[in-house]
């Protein structure tokens, strides 16, 4: 289920909006029956910069009619009412649409016999359960664009860590690393245990505004992640990264200071939550005192495990840089010494100390 058009071809020559027509309508279907906990869309819940509502309410300039099909954010009473835009789709009459799948892929092909890992509705002529590896190939090669929502949809996740029975994997494993849309676009991955809501509603507003011609397509990277939002490390936005270089490491999980001894993988992770919080701007895990385990990479879980011990590279790089933070903290204490008093002028005796001169005139 691959096409002849690589990531890397995207990318060098992206569409322009002035090449095409854009869409006035576009249709989300959401499916979050991979193997998850639905976690992503309680989350997406959360945004507000901008919120769903604002999405589906049409209150942002520019951006087409949405029509959002989501189990739980959806009105329907369930069953063949709220599967109608779905079939509807596999059958060729509900364009476009932008496909978002939550959760991770099982691998059918792994199991004897009858059965299935899970599905989303029945048949209509047998009454079996419809595996969600069917809707996937049914729906990807017509949707306009194709977006894994959360860890578990991007690279497999918790499910597919090893020694698992159902050989889950993410979706971009499923329908390859190549796959285009009809958008002429790559699969858009949005990792996140669950997703930051403000991450994915920034990069869905994005495929939205170039599915209305007025944007190019988002830039991503080579893991199909947007580039502006995990181009940088937990680290690098971390509020105790500044005890870091001073060598001060937290020893428990009640210090202010860099917790890579504790467990924290932040600076070798992809992620922006310390800088951008879980809601509202407020939270993020070691802005709370939580270690990074790296729920954002293609690794995790396993990469990152056991989750409280101090990663293998922690006690190296922590030895290298204990002289030079010994340094830069006794230099700073000198120099914060020195501007924590005031200037000697600054007093209510007769005689101005401060240098100015009434008498001095440009020459």
């Amino acid at each position: 289920m691959t096409t002849n058009s690589s990531t890397a071809e995207v990318s060098k020559e992206p569409d322009r909006a002035e090449d095409r027509q854009g869409f006035d309508e576009i249709t989300i279907l959401w499916i979050s029956e991979g193997m998850s906990c639905d976690g992503d869309t309680v989350s997406l819940t959360a945004a507000d910069q901008p919120s769903i509502e604002d999405l589906v309410l049409g209150l942002i300039p520019g951006l087409p009619k949405v029509n959002l099909v989501n189990k739980v954010l959806s009105p329907s009473l369930g069953g063949e009412d709220f599967l109608a835009p779905y079939r509807a789709a596999v059958r060729g009459e509900l364009a476009p649409f932008i496909l978002v799948i939550e959760g991770s892929v099982p691998n059918q092909n792994i199991i004897e016999g009858d059965g299935y890992w899970t599905s989303f509705g029945n048949d209509p002529e047998t009454g079996e359960p419809q595996p969600l590896n069917w809707w996937i190939d049914q729906l990807a090669p017509k949707a306009w664009a194709v977006v894994a929502a959360g860890t578990c949809a991007t690279f497999g996740g918790i499910h597919a860590m090893s020694g698992n029975p159902t050989g889950c994997m993410g979706l971009a494993d499923y329908l390859g690393w190549d796959y285009t849309s009809r958008g002429g676009l790559p699969i858009v991955n949005v990792p996140g245990c669950p997703i930051q809501p403000e991450n994915f509603m920034e990069t869905l507003v994005w495929v939205l505004y170039h599915a209305a011609g007025s944007a190019p397509p988002p830039p991503l990277d080579h893991m199909l992640r947007p580039q502006w939002l995990f181009g940088k490390t937990v680290h690098e936005g971390c509020d105790r990264g500044s005890y870091y270089e001073q060598a001060s490491f937290a020893k428990d999980y009640n210090s202010p200071k860099c917790l890579v001894k504790t467990g924290c993988w932040g600076p070798v992770v992809n992620c922006n939550v310390p800088k951008r919080g879980w809601m509202a701007g407020i939270g993020g895990c070691p802005n709370v005192g939580g270690i990074c385990i790296g729920c954002t990479m293609p690794g995790f879980p396993d990469a990152f495990m056991p989750f409280m011990d101090e990663p293998p590279g922690g006690t190296l790089s922590s030895l290298a840089i204990k002289p030079y933070g010994a340094v830069i903290r006794r230099l700073r204490g000198v120099t914060n010494e020195l501007v924590n008093h005031e200037p000697r002028w600054r007093h209510n005796k007769r005689k101005l100390t401060s240098g100015y001169d009434p008498r001095w005139r440009p020459s």
